[in-house]
């Protein structure tokens, strides 16, 4: 974070600023970075005490004060050694905070700031944007999937006087999410990637999915740039609020970026890039032909940012995964295993196992564990029944279905047609490790894909870790 005094933090989070007996004044300059986790806090750090679902972050205070904290921010005063700033709501206070420090680095004139969004594809495309940031300057960008009201400001007090490139993450769940993070910091070029139905059971329907993440097309200033996905029409549909220039990406030949003659393998995606700087064969090292897409995205904001095709290019084939549990490539003695368990949308479920059914070659079984997807709401049945006949018409030799909440799957699968043991289930993730472990053997491509919540990236990893 930039250096700031505790009575100018107290006053940007409109809270009052009371001294522990550590010594430190009114005047303590103050520059660690921000966290609501006690555990990552460190020396001259600020720990933001956030109330939570099933703990309150006041009761970690001693703990971050043991790390190092330089002042802890709560919604009332405690017994404590270092000080201490006590605020209406912590989780807004930090906003607050956020906001003032992005402003006073974007009034050096040297912060360019780039918002992502969309119902697949986020973190990928934010991670290769920021890669290629990275090359050319100093760059913020979140780590995960911290794109909430509290990860995002978490990122934003990240930045210094240094920072060139703030790449941002955001998601939501419902109207306002977007906005409430926008109203922080306005990007300068915000992307949509595409609309799909994850979290559309928290949303209430797919349009105000799409009313959703138009706020961040709407947040732009008159001189702000929109880059949009041409080949999906709602997300198209959000050109009319685009206040400048609209730059678009996909496979659609009208498109300003576009990905063309896609292959797909165990070792990656190969695909040409064409673009009005001009075009390029690009061997990802990422697995998915859908990941094409997101870096064509992250194409069209790098050459909105102004950076050469070359660069952009060398920086998409740099990128040996997407990131931890998406895609991830494990396994080995003659298995491979496709951790791609953190998120789960009908999307990105079918884009997976599409994938697995392209990288198999004759003399590989493929086997598909699968766990429930969260948030869809009454979309829920229907989705994993369409899932169901997916898998069926593709041919995968072996569905594993883990947890109660997809259970339907498994129905719906034998009465698709895998009704002689096609189709395994079970409650757990450690039945369905036994059953593996008895299953699995050279020339096996297993793919595990899950809802975060299902939990069925650890399994990936335990398979993992089995077959290494």
């Amino acid at each position: 974070m930039i250096s700031m005094t505790l009575a100018d933090i107290a006053q940007t989070m409109q809270g009052t600023l009371v001294l522990g007996s550590t010594g430190s004044t009114a005047d303590t300059v103050v520059s660690g970075l921000t966290d609501t986790d006690s555990r990552l806090i460190t020396p001259g750090d600020i720990f933001v005490a956030k109330p939570g679902e099933f703990t309150d972050g006041h009761l970690f205070i001693p703990a971050a004060v043991e790390n190092g904290a330089a002042v802890v921010i709560v919604d009332h005063e405690v017994e404590t050694t270092v000080p201490q700033i006590v605020v209406d709501d912590t989780v807004v206070a930090m906003g607050r905070l956020a906001t003032e420090v992005v402003a006073r680095v974007r009034a050096k004139g040297n912060l360019t700031v780039v918002g992502i969004t969309g119902s697949n594809g986020k973190t990928t495309t934010k991670n290769l944007v920021a890669s290629m940031c990275e090359r050319v300057g100093p760059t913020v960008f979140p780590r995960d999937s911290f794109n909430n009201e509290v990860g995002t400001p978490i990122t934003m007090l990240k930045i210094t006087e240094d920072t060139r490139y703030l790449v941002l993450e955001l998601g939501a769940s419902g109207k306002g999410h977007i906005k409430r993070m926008t109203d922080m910091v306005r990007p300068d070029i915000a992307a949509v990637l595409m609309i799909g139905l994850a979290h559309a059971g928290e949303f209430g329907g797919i349009e105000t999915t799409v009313e959703s993440k138009r706020e961040l097309i709407e947040s732009l200033g008159p001189d702000g740039i929109a880059i949009l996905n041409l080949d999906d029409p709602r997300v198209m549909s959000m050109a009319s609020a685009a206040p400048g220039e609209i730059i678009t990406f996909g496979h659609s030949p009208e498109a300003n970026v576009r990905v063309s003659d896609i292959t797909s393998s165990i070792e990656g995606t190969e695909f040409e890039l064409h673009t009005p700087s001009g075009d390029a064969h690009v061997r990802f090292k990422v697995l998915g032909e859908h990941h094409a897409m997101n870096a064509a995205a992250a194409t069209a904001i790098a050459l909105t940012l102004g950076f050469e095709l070359e660069l952009i290019v060398s920086s998409l084939e740099s990128v040996i995964r997407a990131e931890h549990w998406r895609m991830e490539l494990m396994g080995g003695n003659g298995v491979t295993v496709i951790n791609d368990a953190y998120n789960a949308s009908p999307d990105s479920m079918a884009a997976a196992l599409k994938t697995l059914r392209q990288v198999a070659g004759p003399e590989n079984r493929t086997i598909a564990v699968l766990g429930e997807m969260a948030e869809l709401g009454e979309y829920a049945g229907e989705e994993q029944d369409r899932l169901a006949l997916l898998i069926v018409r593709l041919g995968i030799d072996q569905l594993v279905v883990v947890g109660d909440g997809a259970r339907r799957l498994h129905i719906s699968a034998i009465n698709e047609g895998s009704w002689d043991g096609e189709s395994k289930f079970y409650s757990t993730p450690d039945e369905a490790y036994d059953y593996l472990s008895s299953l699995l053997c050279a020339g096996d491509i297993v793919l595990v894909k899950s809802s975060n919540s299902a939990k069925l990236r650890f399994l990936g990893d335990r398979l993992g870790e089995a077959y290494a």
